[in-house]
């Protein structure tokens, strides 16, 4: 005989829902966004496919939800070695760890599927738009962290660079399925980058001096 389930109604529906979201979750990584449906979602989660339309209303939603759900997994587990950073080069070489990471967990994919489902599911492009500012906000932290104290600092805008950063690995995730190569070579490239950055902080206060005065006649009015 089965042992009777003491667990509260609330502990349940908060169950059911984190089951759902990880079948829909692992549905879209796993079948697409063109197989992804109520029946597809509930086969994963292993609940009846009414659930999806008492917890979430629609399909749709349900995605949404799943987006921002698996985004924020996704930063919480990244977020103690980004507040560590401490300088842009080593940014840039962090984030290629977590792509690497994000690609073995087939985070890579599902974010390809996002975006492919964005154009035809309205919920879904500013819920995958929410999940990617998740990212840009800990970029900003970090890049107004490691900027400030450098000639570019007082140049530099950490919020667009922010934006400018997490859509480069955005775009070299999703270009990476057609050219693996060029990926990597936009990957050192961002690396060579932050490499150059490095080396003009390390300047003396002298020649520090020289690139704020340069900056300050060539960057501002």
């Amino acid at each position: 005989m089965s042992r009777p389930d003491t667990r509260s109604p609330d502990t349940r529906s908060q169950e059911t829902r984190a089951r759902l979201l990880e079948g829909a979750l692992r549905t879209l990584t796993e079948q697409g966004i063109a197989k992804t449906s109520a029946r597809t979602v509930a086969a994963a989660a292993g609940v009846n496919q009414a659930l999806v339309f008492y917890h979430f209303g629609s399909v749709d939603e349900l995605l949404a939800a799943a987006c921002r759900y698996g985004a924020e997994r996704s930063v919480a587990r990244h977020r103690e070695r980004m507040a560590a950073i401490t300088s842009l080069s080593e940014l840039l070489a962090v984030g290629r760890e977590i792509h690497e990471q994000e690609r073995a967990g087939g985070h890579v994919t599902l974010l390809g599927q996002l975006l492919a489902g964005a154009q035809t599911h309205a919920s879904l492009g500013p819920a995958t738009a929410a999940g990617l500012d998740l990212w840009i906000a800990e970029i900003e932290q970090v890049l107004t962290r490691v900027l400030g104290s450098t000639p570019f600092g007082e140049f530099s805008d950490p919020a667009g660079l922010a934006r400018a950063v997490a859509a480069s690995f955005v775009g070299i995730e999703l270009y990476e399925a057609v050219d693996p190569g060029g990926a990597h070579a936009g990957l050192d490239a961002l690396e060579q980058l932050g490499a150059l950055v490095a080396a003009l902080d390390e300047l003396g206060p002298v020649a520090q001096r020289a690139v704020r005065a340069h900056l300050r006649r060539t960057v501002r009015p």
